[in-house]
């Protein structure tokens, strides 16, 4: 959805941006091409491999800067930055192409490699921690709730009876074990497809802090400034949602008042106010992009970095 989030941002020569999930830098070079001289836009990616391949593609732009960092701590990047307040805001949550294509990353079902599943590879909790050390409850919790999966107990059950043998080291032997706990369904996709999600999320943390950055990034924004998400989950666009609208606010007193007296608070309006979809041309080159949805929050007047 590059030309829907690039028209979402709403770019002006001059502004500031940030692409706060930088990877193979798609976005990013679409961002570039619209600035002028005076306009800067700035990259943030955890994983590293991703920032060493946006080096390259955006080394023609003298007007960009990338932080090997998460979009989680974005005030205080832009605090070391001393960047006061930016125009436009990215995020493509999840994972990357690039990631689910690497096999050694682990974050794949289809192919073999080794259980890591880390978007920064400097963490030390893998895939292979979370499958072979938490417990059976534990296992089944995050499954369950993660990759909202019906069958997460008996997956949870199966994995920890079989590491009993032997550790469960790849990708194969995690989406095998998977596969025998849940029934084959054509239109549900693969079997183990929730459960590498659940562990995956697990693994980078992706859910908890979610809330709280969306409304960091909002606080952020010069007026007028936009941000927008694309998310590829439900998990993901709930809580998406519900941070945008909390930031949007809303009138709580009894109507026919002449008068606001809930102390009711805007910073902004959001854009979307249903979540703008892949079209069908799109799914059909990229089936990737099926599950996106984009939302889009505008700023509306002053805000402190504080």
């Amino acid at each position: 959805m590059l030309k829907e989030c690039i028209e979402g941002l709403n770019i002006k020569p001059d502004g500031v941006y940030i692409d706060g999930t930088v990877g193979g830098a798609g976005h990013s070079v679409e961002i570039a091409d619209r600035l002028g001289y005076n306009g800067q836009l700035i990259g943030i990616d955890r994983d590293l491999f991703a920032i060493q391949t946006a080096s390259q593609r955006l080394s023609p732009y003298s007007n960009v800067q990338l932080i090997h960092d998460n979009h989680d701590n974005i005030k205080k990047i832009m605090k070391t930055l001393n960047v006061p307040g930016v125009d436009g805001i990215l995020l493509d949550l999840g994972v990357s192409s690039h990631q689910l294509d690497e096999r050694e990353r682990g974050f794949s079902y289809m192919g073999e490699g080794q259980l890591d599943m880390r978007m920064d590879t400097t963490q030390t909790l893998t895939a292979w921690t979370v499958v072979n050390t938490y417990k059976e409850a534990d296992l089944a919790q995050l499954i369950f709730e993660y990759g909202e999966e019906r069958y997460a107990k008996k997956i949870a059950k199966v994995i920890c009876e079989k590491r009993k043998k032997k550790t469960i080291d790849t990708t194969t032997e995690l989406a095998q074990l998977v596969e025998s706990c849940v029934p084959y369904n054509k239109n549900d996709g693969h079997p183990a497809k929730r459960t590498f999600q659940a562990v995956r999320i697990e693994v980078n943390d992706e859910l908890h802090p979610l809330y709280k950055t969306i409304t960091e990034c909002i606080s952020v924004l010069n007026p007028q400034g936009r941000l927008c998400v694309l998310t590829f989950h439900s998990l993901e666009d709930k809580m998406v949602k519900k941070a945008m609208a909390d930031c949007a606010g809303k009138c709580k007193c009894p109507p026919g008042l002449p008068y606001c007296s809930c102390g009711a608070r805007s910073d902004g309006i959001v854009i979307t106010h249903k979540p703008i979809l892949p079209s069908a041309d799109e799914i059909k080159k990229n089936p990737r992009s099926k599950s996106a949805k984009l939302r889009i929050f505008e700023r509306k007047g002053v805000f402190n970095i504080d």
